[in-house]
């Protein structure tokens, strides 16, 4: 899903919003995540997940062209710790008593 294909559903959920209307809340609510942890900070949307930087000293490397050993530079990258219930909902628990189990076709 794109940023757009996001508005659109917003709006269409919300009749009473222009889509005009909805495209500046999402890029405020982006915005302001991306401002947070310019800042150094987190951003935690209970039932989603937390929005974190982390420190990445500096360290050798290699091209993957040449395989010559090029110096990177320490850096902050961006994050992304997803709740439990996000967690759960990406993989549901199976009850064992009732799942069936499936058994590969016999060769021959």
């Amino acid at each position: 899903m794109i940023k757009s294909e996001l508005v659109h559903i917003i709006a269409s959920r919300n009749p009473r919003l222009y889509p005009s209307d909805v495209m500046r809340i999402v890029e405020t609510i982006i915005d302001e995540i991306v401002g947070t942890l310019a800042e150094g900070g987190r951003v935690e949307l209970r039932g989603f997940g937390i929005f974190s930087v982390r420190h990445r000293p500096p360290r050798s490397g290699r091209n993957p062209s040449t395989g010559k050993a090029v110096f990177v530079e320490e850096k902050w990258v961006p994050f992304f710790r997803a709740s439990k219930e996000m967690q759960d909902r990406l993989n549901p628990k199976i009850d064992v008593r009732h799942a069936r189990v499936r058994r590969p076709p016999e060769e021959g």
